[in-house]
């Protein structure tokens, strides 16, 4: 039955200062398992009554277009609703854009909410990762320390989802911003410390060294390619090697002492952190992509957004506890379709959306995991309703929508309406905020919870945001 809810990263016995900063440069890849319980506030409080082990958020960045996806207008004049037809679902009353046939068969088992709106015109997941919108390019475009934390790295903070030999947090399939060669706010830890920063994935195939346009951003016909994976072993370096020399650490604090560094402290930390991660053989099996079977590797798709997907799952059985794939790589591996909407859509971005989300919610279902683990599928903002003169749809964070699934989620929900023309919420606006709180509460973290910034000043986790009680079981 349809409900809607309208109107609520040779070492031997000595390390020359070169190799040291080698070591050190794993810093990259950020905080790689839990903190140790030493670090943590004890004014934190600890996570109760928890519906879910862990998170999987698909941030599609860009912008998705609510009005080509799941808000179809069809009765609206041509300019709004586009070339693209509705299809009935498993959900009697609800219908989605034809180009989502799996996802179709799903919307039974899903809260779908259409309503998400905000002001904060940015591409940057700040908004989608902290639930703050208060945030200005010209202040906070680029990741630095003053920042409000992420969802992920509040977590690491709070203790949940602690494992020695896992991270707890992981951003797949690189930093968002990778492919310009800058880092986007919002993942990281901010104010809370960069030991509470997410570990990145590598996905080289798509690095960039400057901020530059990309002639190929709306070519449809290009399917970006690519693995994330862990960070490389720096050179002559062994996985045999590190597990014999237990005194490697050792080293690595003697040493680092003699460098001339603003932070050595943390950067020991990190190191210390990096190698645990390189010889975890639970991190190393839960990233080797190759221990999936062909038609499973098919079935989510051979490009970087279907292994990164995948490799979500795999994180997810290993027990990490929060898991974000960030869909941005050179060419057109973005939602941000101000051009060739529709063959963008048709033939690249909803194929790649159907076949991998399905493919997830299916093998969760299938192996028990997806009662405890929470998918949430959104993006930084929807699209214009009006069809532009090049056949794209511009910025509109007034309007968008979310997909949740899993988690202690309402099934068979719809969640607030948009007007005729899919421009403004009429029902149940809902916020950034809102929707971080909403994760918060079903990982069993109280929204109300504060944390302390680089002034020790109590800063609310969630924005002013409130849980989405209609969607909750």
């Amino acid at each position: 039955m349809l409900t809607v809810l309208g109107r609520p990263r040779r070492c031997c016995d000595g390390l020359s200062r070169r190799e040291l900063l080698k070591v050190g440069s794993l810093s990259f890849f950020g905080s790689l398992v839990a903190p140790p319980i030493s670090t943590l506030r004890a004014a934190s409080p600890q996570p109760k009554n928890r519906r879910v082990e862990s998170v999987v958020l698909l941030d599609l960045f860009g912008g998705p277009s609510h009005l080509d996806t799941f808000d179809l207008k069809p009765l609206a004049p041509a300019e709004i609703r586009g070339t693209f037809k509705p299809i009935k679902t498993s959900l009697t009353g609800l219908d989605i854009c034809e180009h989502l046939p799996k996802l179709a068969r799903w919307m039974h088992r899903t809260s779908l909410i259409r309503t998400l709106s905000h002001s904060y015109n940015s591409h940057n997941p700040y908004a989608v990762m902290t639930g703050y919108t208060g945030g200005s390019d010209r202040e906070d475009y680029f990741a630095k320390p003053s920042n409000h934390p992420g969802m992920g790295a509040v977590c690491q903070y709070l203790g949940v989802g602690r494992r020695h030999d896992l991270p707890g947090y992981v951003v797949l399939p690189a930093i968002p911003g990778y492919s310009q060669g800058l880092r986007r706010a919002g993942p990281y830890g901010g104010y809370l410390g960069a030991q509470y920063d997410p570990v990145f994935a590598i996905c080289a195939e798509h690095t960039g060294n400057a901020i530059v346009d990309d002639k190929d951003a709306y070519n449809h016909n290009i399917v970006p390619r690519g693995e994330p994976r862990l960070p490389p072993l720096p050179a002559n370096v062994t996985l045999d090697g590190l597990d014999r020399r237990r005194t490697l650490l050792e080293q690595v604090d003697e040493n680092a002492r003699r460098l001339d560094s603003a932070n050595v402290e943390l950067m020991t930390y990190r190191q210390k952190q990096a190698f645990q991660l390189l010889t975890s053989r639970s991190a190393r099996l839960a990233f080797d992509l190759n221990k999936e079977p062909a038609a499973v590797r098919d079935r989510y798709g051979r490009d970087t957004f279907g292994a990164s997907v995948l490799l979500a799952r795999r994180l997810v059985e290993a027990g990490v506890n929060f898991v974000t794939v960030h869909t941005e790589t050179k060419g057109p591996g973005h939602w941000d379709t101000h051009e060739n909407n529709f063959n963008m859509l048709q033939h690249l971005l909803l194929p790649f959306l159907d076949r991998a989300v399905n493919s997830l919610l299916d093998d969760l279902a299938e192996r028990g995991l997806l009662k405890t683990t929470l998918v949430v599928v959104t993006g930084d903002m929807g699209r214009a309703p009006r069809v532009n003169a090049k056949a794209g749809r511009d910025h509109w964070p007034q309007c968008g929508f979310c997909l949740l699934a899993g988690g202690g989620v309402k099934e068979g929900m719809v969640y607030g309406t948009s007007d005729k023309i899919g421009a403004y919420p009429t029902e149940h606006a809902v916020s950034p905020g809102d929707l971080v709180a909403t994760i918060y509460q079903q990982l069993g973290i109280d929204p109300e919870t504060t944390v302390p910034d680089k002034l020790g000043r109590p800063m609310t986790i969630t924005h002013g945001g409130q849980p989405i009680w209609g969607i909750l079981a």
